[in-house]
């Protein structure tokens, strides 16, 4: 399954985990690329020292490629862009802000930046500085979205840019993958299946929530702050809603979500906190290893569209 994310990459797979804060730590972006994709660490608000620790475990368990998300809003993100260099990680990708103004350092010590992206403007805005590709991420997937869907975003964004588009966003299995591939992406981003992965160290709680999702059960908070995220529906989300139609403050709703993604990853309070998840975990019915996970779509995808030429 060759394409050119796989040969950007050095991967055996077009597939893509995705950065997520408090899911992807070492354990699940070694499993990842020892299956053949690409793992990643997500960085989210964690001090930089943190960051360096996880890439040098990862080490320990892999020799594949692997990459670390990094979130641009984060107090951290100067010192995490420098570790990235110093620990000759080979991938970064970026999300919330502009990697712009590390973009030079990194391409100088040869690593692989790829922005992620909601619009069809940022993606341009990233090509001109320097992105080796952009995740097109649609509003289908958990956390922080945007408003276009994934089936409208990718194509546009394939037209737009000359650099490869990885799809992200409502992709669970080799179907969704098939799907990309004829909207002109090179690779693909999962992030909700790979936190049920046996390698997941999240709470137990958070990967029965994710297995026992309906197709009901998706929400996003946070559209009248401009913030807006997915996440499965629970107290917190109801309360939040609630709060947000009664024309409540951003400072009232953001004391509702505060540590709420650590609640529900670390302490599997999914009453209360933050169970972060796309759409697609309502198509999540199994926990798979990472390496069986990524067979399962290549072996879908390859029983779909094998025998037609998308991955050149």
């Amino acid at each position: 399954m060759k394409t050119e994310v796989t040969e950007l990459l050095g991967i055996e797979y077009p597939i893509i985990q995705g950065g997520m804060a408090w899911v992807a730590e070492y354990h699940l972006a070694a499993g990842v690329s020892n299956a053949g994709g690409l793992g990643l660490i997500g960085a989210a608000s964690a001090p930089a020292e943190w960051v360096r620790e996880q890439i040098r475990e990862a080490k320990k368990l892999t020799d594949k490629p692997f990459g670390v998300n990094i979130m641009l809003m984060s107090p951290y993100a100067d010192e995490v862009a420098k570790v990235i260099v110093e620990e000759g990680v080979k991938v970064v990708t970026t999300g919330a802000g502009n990697p712009e103004k590390y973009m030079e350092m990194w391409k100088e010590a040869g690593v692989k930046v790829i922005p992620v992206v909601a619009s069809v403007a940022l993606a341009k805005r990233m090509e001109r500085c320097g992105a080796d590709a952009v995740v097109a991420e649609g509003c289908e997937a958990g956390g922080h979205i945007g408003e276009n869907t994934t089936m409208v975003l990718v194509p546009q964004i394939v037209d737009a840019v000359n650099i490869p588009v990885i799809a992200a966003g409502g992709i669970a299995d080799g179907r969704g993958m098939a799907a990309a591939f004829m909207l002109g992406a090179k690779g693909m981003q999962l992030g909700t299946h790979f936190v049920t992965t046996k390698e997941s160290i999240v709470h137990e709680n958070y990967k029965q929530a994710i297995l026992k999702a309906k197709d009901i059960d998706s929400r996003v908070t946070g559209r009248t702050t401009g913030h807006p995220v997915r996440a499965l529906r629970n107290q917190m989300t109801k309360k939040y809603l609630e709060l947000e139609k009664s024309g409540a403050g951003f400072e009232e709703l953001e004391l509702l979500t505060l540590g709420g993604l650590r609640k529900a990853v670390v302490d599997g309070d999914v009453v209360n906190g933050s169970v972060m998840a796309g759409q697609s975990a309502a198509m999540v019915k199994e926990e798979l290893t990472c390496q069986e996970l990524v067979q399962k779509l290549v072996t879908e995808t390859d029983a779909l569209i094998g025998g037609m030429n998308f991955y050149e």
